[in-house]
């Protein structure tokens, strides 16, 4: 199930594939959980994973199967975290990271987040054109 109004025109060589979101611990794990962004439409039936960062793989090809290289193809990435599981147009990312780094340390933000509370992250990628990709598949986490 895809969230209303997260994706652009089908078959422009400027849209991207969806970055694929982990959270970091001792092991990456994935913990498909949120409306919308992502494919699932389903709450998660495992409680967040406790986590202070996360990662994810860049795209590779845009959505007509024609090569992407992040290092050039990319301007950066979008953090988005909130409270609520939906992603959608209207949200605002809370950090951006350069197109060569796929990770992103919860601790670094300002305000900070507050520990033991459930929070859903998800990534979107940014061409140099400034087309912005579907949100990935977001995670629920909380800070220990």
């Amino acid at each position: 199930m895809k969230n209303k109004g997260c994706s652009s025109s089908p078959g422009k060589k400027e849209r991207l594939r969806k970055p694929f979101l982990w959270i970091v611990i001792a092991l990456w794990v994935f913990l498909p959980a949120c409306k919308g962004g992502g494919s699932s439409g389903l709450q998660p039936s495992q409680p967040p994973v406790v986590a202070t960062s996360m990662n994810w793989s860049s795209p590779q090809y845009f959505t007509d199967t024609s090569p992407l290289v992040p290092a050039t193809d990319l301007s950066l990435f979008e953090i988005y975290i909130k409270q609520d599981s939906s992603f959608g147009p209207a949200d605002n990312p809370v950090a951006t990271t350069m197109p060569t780094t796929n990770f992103f340390d919860f601790r670094t933000l300002v305000p900070p987040l507050s520990k033991g509370v459930i929070y859903y992250a998800s990534v979107r990628a940014v061409t140099t054109d400034n087309v912005k990709s579907d949100f990935s598949a977001c995670v629920s986490f909380s800070l220990p």
